[in-house]
């Protein structure tokens, strides 16, 4: 006879509490405690994988939710961290730069972060694993299986858009500028291609359809042969800013000025313009658009108007010693926003915010840290801002897998409306294709960047969900070899090919319960039906990103719980493998001045700085990337149907109480 109701609750109380006591040893017992810590340790990780298995960890009260988190990311750190390097740690072909400034500054192309493994993380170097290189390897034989065209025909194709209303504009743009930052795998391989046979009636304009291969690792020895395939970053992996500053000498040199530390603006306070490209001058420029435009234009702004505060405390400073600490502060203040406000953002819950929150401050909070600074070595209680450095057994990189789970598509609309920041009057509309490359540019010089910026602002970007893939991106003219491509038959078939593992086993990897059945999978009977169909009723072949997508998100967040694994990963270890980030982030590397400009910084802020016209909608809202008010009563377009998991009420949109 089963358990009852309250005897289940009982039973679970119980567990949280035993989790709760441990986990409060745990964080008493200090280093001179070593082996009673290291036993408490794997208890508490032990208890937290029973408990992910057997509780979805948002049903849970919300203190016992943060200490999960707490658990869930050590068991992660030591599950899921796989190094993809066969050649040595320490290079012995590196040279020692002759003058010290890669001690306190960061390199162009993200060398010598770590001091003791210069190449980690550099450009050039492999993308790592988040799970054993036994499970990575790419199953040739069903490559094509299902036809990731059908993938993309039969259930990403957007029929109408679903918006995600927790979330404004701007918030889709930075992810992408956040992303061109951390990772790339280059230019395709156009001399080794893939035919896809097309089904009758298929209006695509060749049959068969191709595809470039990912450019093969350059890297690779005999040690190599027996391994799974190894791809390498064309940007650092770090933490860098590289979008801006670009990851060699000679892209940085491209975008300085070469006076007072500060980057190449226009007197209009606009990119530079390549006369061959029509695009911005930047670090990253590979799919641009006006999202990107913006982004760019106002972290340039931003860095110059932190060369005028070093310029003003510092004097006799020169242009290298203004650019570096410009940067250094620059990137800190764009990592902040991603963890303490892009990311509650996104996954809107009290106990998330917490969490990011404590990444930053720890449990202790920024009110004290201001106060008082670091109270403590221990992240948890300070934050990782400032704590050791830490790689937790693998090399640092991004990996295959995060490249993955950040396969956000769905986040761009087709169609966007331009208004005026003053009475919000419509200015224009545009397509998306009237907005990318060199259309970019005639945007912004067609629209002042206020208006564009309170436009994205009080716009939603896309549910990331089946259905809602862009649709100019199924029929996509790439920038860079200017053939035709299906984006989202790309994404499926890229995942296969770098051997990220099919959902189901994705989650196994991540201690998670795989699902049994479509219904299980998704609660929309018409998407579980239309999954049995494309997947033959092969629950296990469901690809990666097309779970992701069916998948019901946790109340308040804007994506799966499956990627979110990776996400909590990911997030503190680009912070936690960084010097700059670590053992010195402090006021003698940035800083007093810099220190403090980090500190009081939010996107808000750096909004307000350059564009102080946004204060009446920005003064509305707790987060830049929740949903702006308008000057005066939007005309709702009745067309829009919200995706239910990602749908608060209007109330909540302005609330500075919002739980973001």
């Amino acid at each position: 006879m089963g358990r009852s109701a309250s005897t289940r609750r009982s039973g679970r109380g119980g567990f949280l509490l035993v989790a709760l006591a441990i986990a409060a040893l745990f964080l008493v017992f200090k280093r001179d405690n070593r082996p009673v810590r290291e036993q408490l340790r794997e208890i508490y990780l032990q208890l937290t994988r029973s408990l992910n298995l057997s509780i979805p960890w948002y049903t849970l009260p919300f203190w016992p939710s943060v200490v999960n988190f707490i658990g869930m990311r050590l068991h992660l750190r030591s599950y899921n961290l796989y190094d993809t390097q066969t050649l040595p740690e320490v290079d012995p072909d590196v040279d020692r730069p002759a003058d010290r400034r890669y001690l306190r500054a960061r390199s162009p192309d993200g060398t010598y972060n770590d001091l003791r493994v210069p190449k980690m993380g550099s450009v050039y170097t492999r993308f790592g694993r988040n799970f054993p290189l036994d499970y990575v390897y790419p199953d040739e034989e069903k490559l094509l299986t299902p036809s990731p065209r059908t993938v993309s025909r039969e259930l990403m194709t957007r029929h109408e858009f679903q918006p995600a209303t927790i979330l404004n504009l701007l918030a889709a743009a930075w992810l992408q500028f956040m992303v061109h930052d951390w990772l790339s795998h280059g230019k395709n391989d156009a001399t080794r291609l893939l035919d896809l046979p097309l089904d009758e009636g298929d209006p695509w304009h060749e049959n068969p359809m191709r595809f470039s291969r990912t450019k093969p690792d350059p890297t690779r020895t005999e040690a190599d042969v027996h391994r799974p395939p190894t791809y390498v970053n064309t940007e650092t992996h770090w933490w860098d800013g590289s979008q801006i500053y670009g990851s060699s000498m000679e892209a940085q040199q491209r975008v300085r000025s070469g006076v007072d530390g500060k980057l190449t603006l226009t007197e209009d306070n606009l990119l530079p313009v390549d006369p061959v490209t029509g695009i911005d001058i930047s670090g990253v420029t590979g799919n641009w658009w006006l999202g990107l435009g913006l982004m760019h234009t106002l972290f340039s702004l931003e860095h110059n108007a932190i060369c005028d505060m070093l310029k003003a405390a510092y004097p006799t400073w020169d242009d290298d010693l203004l650019f570096d600490h410009a940067r250094l502060i620059n990137v800190a203040v764009m990592a902040k926003i991603h963890t303490v406000e892009w990311t509650p953002g996104i996954l809107a819950t009290p106990a998330l915010k917490i969490a990011m929150r404590g990444n930053w401050w720890g449990i202790a909070g920024e009110e004290l840290y201001q106060r008082l600074g670091r109270i403590s070595n221990s992240e948890v209680i300070s934050g990782i801002l400032g704590s050791p450095t830490n790689h937790h057994g693998a090399l640092y990189a991004m990996t295959e897998e995060f490249t993955a789970v950040y396969r956000m598509h769905p986040l761009i609309p087709d169609d966007y409306d331009f208004r005026s920041h003053a009475d919000d009057a419509h200015i224009r509309s545009a397509t998306f294709l009237e907005l990318q490359a060199s259309h970019s540019r005639e945007r912004m010089e067609e629209i002042d960047m206020v208006d564009l910026l309170y436009s994205f602002g009080t716009s939603y970007p896309g549910a990331i969900t089946l259905h809602n893939f862009p649709r100019f991106m199924q029929q996509l003219v790439n920038q860079e070899s200017g053939r035709l491509i299906d984006l989202a038959s790309v994404d499926i078939l890229r995942d296969r090919e770098r051997g990220v593992p099919r959902y189901n086993q994705f989650r196994r990897l991540l201690y998670m319960p795989p699902v049994q059945t479509f219904e299980e999978l998704t609660a929309n009977p018409e998407w579980a039906a239309e999954l049995r169909r494309v997947y033959n009723n092969q629950i296990e072949d469901v690809d990666l990103m097309v779970g992701l997508y069916a998948e019901t998100p946790p109340p308040g967040f804007g994506f799966s719980d499956s990627a979110f694994r990776i996400f909590i990963l990911m997030a503190s270890r680009r912070l936690k493998s960084d010097r700059f980030f670590t053992i010195d982030y402090t006021p003698a590397v940035y800083t007093p001045e810099g220190m403090a400009w980090i500190d009081k910084t939010l996107m808000s802020d750096v909004l307000l700085r350059h564009f102080p016209e946004l204060k009446p909608m920005l003064s509305q809202v707790e987060n830049a990337f929740a949903p702006w008010p308008a000057r005066a009563k939007r005309r709702e377009n009745s067309s829009w149907k919200s995706h239910p998991a990602f749908t608060v009420s209007a109330s909540t949109k302005v609330s500075r109480s919002t739980p973001f």
